[in-house]
């Protein structure tokens, strides 16, 4: 069997595509040849995006697989060898009325109906794609994200008096306003994975939020930032998985997450679920966590037992399984 993988091109910042199928490579049988692809141009303009068609057409070999945010080169892919997988739906439906129909024919429309299996992350995000495409539920199926093997639990002194408060990402849907909003006269640091926009910087100061920034982590930075949390928080607006929370419980941190979108799905019993839009609720959440240390134990368990469910290992057998349909 031989599968070749296409991947946008590399940028900095954006690797959590490239190492999903890495990690689920990495547990494949020697008998399945594998071929990555790395486009060798930006997702930028017309000009380009023809190009990288044209590359690929040139490059498909065996099963393609498409692995996400450059969905439009499967017009110029053998239908019936070809896999796409998307990640999420939302991002190509929050623009402009015009920007939204191109986006929504080439990003979804066309690429859905010239590949063979179309894999989703979650099982939200199947039901969103089936409400925006027509298309066959069957050809659908829903392959989890896999969780990083080099993330791992880290015994933690938990700081009572004043929690770290670990927040990843900052663009609109993650969150970031309220969580800020609900930290206010809470005795903790907030430290914050992503570049912070003026008016975030200026809410944070005004709810004398003590807090740090990071940005442009490499992978071990980044479990070393989970590593130096005492809290989770993951509160987002939507996602399409929502691996942050499978970092925190590998880890063994207590998480706090929405009871929306994917995230139910993703978390299972081992985080507190609020409403995202209460922040009367998302603060509940924290204060429970920081004075209950019974509550934050059993959570820490739980998280433990729940990554089980997307281990390398079991991922990888779901991917091995479609491609022998093929």
């Amino acid at each position: 069997m031989q599968i070749t993988y296409f991947f946008r091109k590399s940028r900095p910042g954006a690797f959590s595509i490239e190492n999903l199928f890495l990690n689920v490579q990495k547990q494949f049988p020697k008998s399945v040849i594998i071929n990555n692809h790395y486009l060798s141009k930006p997702s930028a303009g017309i000009f380009n995006r023809l190009l990288l068609c044209f590359e690929a057409y040139k490059t498909q070999k065996g099963i393609n697989h498409i692995t996400g945010d450059v969905n439009f080169i499967a017009a110029f892919l053998n239908k019936n060898n070809t896999i796409l997988t998307i990640h999420d739906i939302e991002s190509l439906l929050r623009q402009n009325t015009l920007a939204n129909i191109l986006l929504k024919y080439f990003w979804l429309q066309m690429p859905v109906a010239r590949v063979k299996w179309i894999t989703v992350v979650s099982e939200t995000t199947k039901q969103k794609l089936l409400h925006h495409v027509s298309i066959d539920p069957e050809k659908v199926v829903v392959i989890p994200n896999v969780i990083s093997q080099e993330f791992t639990y880290v015994p933690n002194n938990f700081n009572k008096i004043k929690p770290t408060i670990l927040q990843v990402g900052t663009k609109y849907n993650k969150n970031l306003e309220r969580t800020i909003e609900a930290l206010n006269a809470i005795p903790c640091t907030l430290m914050i994975v992503g570049k912070l926009s003026d008016e975030q910087v200026k809410r944070l100061k005004r709810n004398n939020i003590e807090y740090i920034n990071k940005i442009g982590l490499t992978d071990e930075q980044l479990r070393e930032a989970y590593a130096e949390s005492d809290i989770v928080t993951f509160v987002s607006l939507f996602e399409g998985f929502g691996m942050p929370i499978l970092e925190a419980n590998a880890t063994g941190r207590p998480v706090v997450t929405s009871s929306c979108s994917s995230m139910p799905e993703v978390a299972g019993d081992a985080a507190l679920l609020v409403n995202p839009l209460d922040v009367s609720e998302i603060r509940s959440a924290f204060l429970s966590l920081i004075e209950n240390d019974v509550l934050r134990e059993k959570l820490v368990v739980r998280g433990l037992e729940n990554v089980k469910r997307f281990s390398n290992k079991a991922v990888a057998q779901m991917y091995l399984d479609l491609y022998k349909k093929m």
